[in-house]
This record gives C-alpha cells, sequence and structure tokens, in this order.
C-alpha cells in the first residue's frame, strides 16, 4: 500500500507543482485506484457493502469508508463524489446511520431518494451496485443533537427524515430521557422511508412520540397543521429540529413563531439552496485580489467569489457549492463581502468566508 504523507507546507507546495493538488499523495491516485480503490488518498474511499431498497424511489447504500475516516455525528452530511461518464461528481447527502454502528462495524448508511432528472441519484439508483468504491469527505453540519437533553420536536417531510434517522437511533441507544416527538409527513403510507425501524424505536423507547402524516391519500391535500402541533406537550419549551421540503419548512417556521417559540429553538438542514437574499446590484462587484495566486480580477457582482476564481483558472477547493459545507471557506484579508443566501455585510478586516455564496461590494482580498 502507498505510505500516506503527512501535511505539510513543503508537501502542499509539491503537490500543487506536481498536479494543482494540496496532497501529494494524490498525484499517484490514478495508479493506486488501478490497484485498489480503497488505497485512494484525495478522498476517503468507501465501499459499497449492501443496497436495501425502502421505498419504490428511495434506497439505503450500506457503506464501509476506509479506517482512515474520522466519523461522524449524528444528523451531519457528507460529500460523495465519483465519476460519471468521465466527470467528476460530487453531491451531499445526509448520513442516516447512528455513528454507533461505525464505531462497531466501520460501516454508515446513506438513506437517497432518487430525484427526477437528478444525475446522481439517478446513477446511484441503476448503476452502483455492491462492491463499488465511492469517494466521501469528512462529515460537516450543525444540525446536532441537544446537549444537554432538552425536549426536542423533530418536523420532517419525505427524505427530510435521513438525518433525523440517526439522530432518534442514537438518542434510543444514549437513553434520551427528555420526551421527543416525531411529525413526519409522506406524500402516501407507501412512501414511509424506514417505517419498521420507526416504529421498532417508538415501541422500545418510551421517550419517542411518532405520528406519520400521508398528506396526499385524499381529495384535498392534508399539510402540516395548527392543531398537529398542539397535540406535541410542552411545545414552547422544545429545541425544533426541521428537515424537508422548503414549503413545509416554512410552513412549520410560520405556525412555530406564532405559537411563541424563539428563532433559536429551531434547527434547519437542507439539500438544496435555499432562496437568495435580495440584493443591491448597484453596491456589489470590485476587483478581487487572489493573494496567493498573484492574481487580480474584476467582477461586476453578478457573480460569486467561487465564480470568479474558476472563471480566472483557479481550483480552489469546494463541495456542495450552495453554502451548507464550509469547504470552500478561505481566509478573507481585507474588503467586504455579502452572504448572498442572507444578505449579511461582513466586516472590512479579516475573517472567514465561504466562497460559493459570497459577491464582493468593493475591492477584495482573499487568500486564494
Amino acid at each position: 500500500m502507498l505510505a500516506r504523507l503527512s501535511n505539510t507546507k513543503a508537501l502542499h507546495w509539491l503537490g500543487r507543482q506536481l498536479l494543482n493538488r494540496d496532497n501529494p499523495a494524490g498525484y499517484f491516485d490514478p495508479l493506486a485506484e488501478a490497484i485498489n480503490p480503497m488505497w485512494v488518498q484525495e478522498y476517503t474511499p468507501a465501499r459499497v457493502e449492501n443496497i436495501i431498497n425502502e421505498t419504490a424511489d428511495t434506497k439505503t447504500f450500506v457503506l464501509k469508508p476506509a479506517k482512515r475516516w474520522a466519523g461522524f455525528q449524528a444528523g451531519q452530511h457528507v460529500n460523495i463524489c465519483t465519476d460519471i461518464e468521465g466527470v467528476r461528481r460530487t453531491r451531499t447527502f445526509s448520513l442516516s446511520s447512528s455513528p454507533l454502528l461505525w464505531q462497531s462495524e466501520g460501516q454508515i448508511t446513506l438513506t437517497i431518494k432518487r430525484l427526477p432528472g437528478g444525475l446522481v441519484t439517478n446513477w446511484m439508483h441503476d448503476a452502483l451496485q455492491p462492491g463499488d468504491v465511492i469517494g466521501l469527505t469528512e462529515a460537516f453540519g450543525e444540525f446536532l443533537i441537544p446537549e444537554p437533553a432538552k425536549p426536542v420536536l423533530f418536523i420532517a417531510g419525505g427524505s427530510g427524515i435521513t438525518p433525523i434517522l440517526s439522530q432518534l437511533q442514537t438518542m434510543a441507544a444514549e437513553d434520551y430521557r427528555a420526551p421527543v416527538t416525531l411529525l413526519y409527513y409522506v406524500r402516501t403510507q407507501n412512501d414511509v422511508i424506514a417505517r419498521e425501524a420507526l416504529q421498532a424505536l417508538a415501541a422500545r423507547w418510551p421517550a419517542l412520540s411518532l405520528t406519520i402524516i400521508a398528506t396526499n391519500e385524499s381529495d384535498e391535500p392534508r399539510y402540516l397543521r395548527d392543531s398537529d402541533l398542539e397535540t406535541v406537550a410542552g411545545i414552547k419549551a422544545r429545541e425544533v429540529f426541521l428537515c424537508g421540503p422548503k414549503g413545509l419548512m416554512d410552513l412549520a417556521t410560520d405556525l412555530l413563531a406564532k405559537r411563541g417559540l424563539k428563532e433559536k429553538q429551531m434547527h434547519s438542514t437542507f439539500f438544496a439552496p435555499p432562496a437568495q437574499a435580495s440584493l443591491d446590484s448597484d453596491q456589489l462587484g470590485g476587483e478581487v485580489t487572489f493573494s496567493n495566486s498573484n492574481l487580480k480580477v474584476g467582477s461586476e457582482g453578478d457573480a460569486n467569489l467561487l465564480e470568479i476564481a474558476e472563471a480566472a483558472g483557479l481550483k480552489p477547493q469546494y463541495g456542495c457549492r450552495m453554502g451548507i459545507c464550509h469547504q470552500c471557506s478561505c481566509r478573507k484579508t481585507s474588503g467586504i463581502v455579502v452572504n448572498r443566501l442572507t444578505g449579511k455585510v461582513s466586516g472590512p478586516g479579516e475573517e472567514p468566508v465561504q466562497l460559493c455564496v459570497s459577491v464582493p461590494q468593493g475591492p477584495v482580498a482573499l487568500d486564494v
């Protein structure tokens, strides 16, 4: 097996000179992959151990990552990377298993719904087989179980149940004592993901109250109602975790706010970009200095910093490209940027920024 090289400044420099890589071990990856794909160093390889059909359009992929993978916390995500028709593709998915499975068996699960027109999800459903190897990044995300334990309300829609499955399994195994309620909305009862696992959890874990609601089995759609929240005991004291379609999350946030819950009590996660903030385009744009590359580029305010860098021929690291994973974060040394998702304006000095959601507002200098 190829020795894994340590990450030093000198080795980073060597990697850049060889093949524009921070990790020079990645230079040898094509050879290593041809011999054994689990030897690849640029990402953590994970072998497909099993594939389980959950519903007509959802599968659970049981993966065994290389031992060097650092593990995860319940509720976090990973980026997977794979080559489809010769092009490297990266997508973000939540982990649906408990960290206890990784700790005891060295396995993890990703529960993935086929998306109409989705390049990666369709490929995973149609082409990925046991024995195949895909790439994983390290886990990320702040959609985490409260510590210390507090009463919790989970509201999930469709495949938004996946990170919550990880949390529920972990909480049950750790005998989480505070009350936990799950309101799970699906189109029909045939669309329930992990029904048996959820029912088994509710049967053996007294703290859990489970309600599954089908939204499209009657003449009129049956969405989240205020009366559903009325059934949640002590709702004003709950920490609320939301994951699902944007419409459900917006409705839940509005109903919860009307019930007096504060913004800091509500936690949400998403796998598609939220709506962008309304920005004054006349105030955006400016010269961007990429200090490490000795390059200056003008911008008109119609592109984020990642797009500007790529248009200039640079290849900064990135992951989800929608503000979730923070893999594109770098140090801004001067200037002001605006977060195109939140509209928040940065300070003028040194601070980390996410390239994929930041737009310059005047001259900006970056360590890229």
